[in-house]
């Protein structure tokens, strides 16, 4: 095999995937998002409650095993110069050209609900964005500007590959004292009792705000999992355990997701549950969480650590700006398509595909306009001539296939 992870990038890929499609579902069920389509239901909300509470936690893993291998070959200032290169451009691109158009069509969402008209919100909308000074708030609050949105999670994977660096010599040593806590069924309780400790007395003070100022529970949620991956990227037991347990893990992720969706149907009715259930399924949200992620790295490392092509390359370069301009896309597109009252078996694909469609004509002409390429997180053409030219080294298979 060679030294490039074929497997993580293929989870990579899914996750974005993932995560794109459930920024088309939000547009579609009764939770609170920039705009709502008409045929808002909580048909599709199980379905969304299937990966919602691992996709982004598994991301984060990601990254942190892709910092490990970036560290490998590069020095402190070499790290940080990459990673930083790689993600302050198209945060900047997001949050002063990508996302106000997100915000715009809230703004236009919110005045439809307002008994007293507020034409002049949209007057000059860009310099009140940009400045701050646009004073929108409805009987949700406010909204303040300028924002990342959706690019939170390339804020958060800024801040904590900078906090990484006083640790990096930490965790090259940390395998060794993982690999008892992560033996045998430790595979399975170790993650979850550290993901569960965090709901239970984090999240109910904190919330989710990705708001970085303040955003507690999901730092410590999000970064812990980032070092995690760190730590056991080049840790063969743990790629080999996730892929013995793979199946008894799948079958307990849809055990406990089954559990959810019950709890979830027994107090939909807006009655508060008693505290020693909310505290219990908080937990069996989380044991969903881990064992979703052990499966699908399980499935992963058996199926696909050897498996390259076009498709993998291809996708793996447009993976990044699809996720950039996404939001973006889905938030106008749903828009105007709900404005033609179509019926929802018509509107949905619809939009799928111009989202799919526009991603791809943003990505196809970001990479051909070379300066474009860094701002959509692409190499420069330069440097993607280097690695292509450069010889592929060699490693051996992990253990344990």
């Amino acid at each position: 095999m060679t030294a490039r992870r074929y497997d993580l990038d293929w989870l990579r890929i899914t996750a974005f995937g993932i995560l794109i499609f459930y920024h088309v579902g939000m547009f579609y069920v009764t939770w609170d998002w920039h705009v709502k389509s008409s045929h808002a239901s909580a048909l599709i909300e199980p379905l969304m409650h299937l990966s919602s509470p691992w996709r982004l936690v598994l991301l984060f893993l990601i990254s942190g095993v892709a910092t490990r291998f970036m560290t490998d070959k590069m020095n402190t200032w070499q790290l940080m110069k990459a990673r930083m290169g790689r993600l302050w451009p198209p945060l900047l691109l997001a949050m002063f050209v990508i996302v106000p158009p997100q915000s715009y069509y809230e703004v236009v969402e919110a005045l439809k609900g307002l008994s007293t008209p507020q034409p002049h919100w949209l007057d000059n909308f860009y310099v009140k964005y940009v400045t701050s000074s646009g004073h929108w708030c409805d009987a949700d609050g406010c909204l303040t500007t300028p924002t990342y949105n959706h690019m939170w999670f390339v804020a958060y994977l800024i801040l904590y590959s900078l906090a990484l660096l006083p640790l990096i010599p930490l965790l090259r040593r940390l395998p060794t004292a993982l690999a008892t806590l992560i033996r045998g069924p430790g595979l399975i309780i170790t993650p979850f009792l550290f993901l569960y400790a965090a709901r239970v007395f984090l999240m109910p003070q904190f919330g989710e705000t990705h708001d970085f100022r303040n955003d507690w529970y999901l730092h410590v949620t999000y970064f812990g999992t980032f070092l995690f991956g760190f730590a056991i990227a080049k840790h063969a037991p743990f790629f080999a355990a996730c892929m013995r347990w793979r199946w008894a893990a799948l079958g307990s992720m849809f055990v406990a997701w089954a559990a959810l969706m019950t709890y979830y149907a027994e107090w939909s009715g807006g009655a508060m549950p008693p505290e020693w259930q909310r505290i219990v399924f908080r937990g069996v949200r989380e044991m969903q969480a881990w064992t979703a992620i052990v499966a699908a790295i399980g499935f992963a490392h058996r199926h696909l650590r050897t498996k390259d092509g076009p498709a993998r390359r291809a996708l793996t370069a447009a993976v990044f700006p699809f996720y950039l301009i996404h939001q973006t896309i889905i938030v106008v597109a749903g828009h105007y398509l709900n404005e033609w009252h179509l019926p929802v078996a018509l509107e949905a694909p619809l939009l799928i595909l111009t989202t799919v469609a526009g991603g791809w004509l943003f990505y196809d002409l970001g990479r051909r306009i070379p300066f474009l390429r860094i701002w959509i997180g692409l190499p420069s053409r330069a440097k993607a001539a280097r690695a292509a030219m450069a010889p592929s080294p060699q490693a051996p298979a992990p253990s344990g296939g």
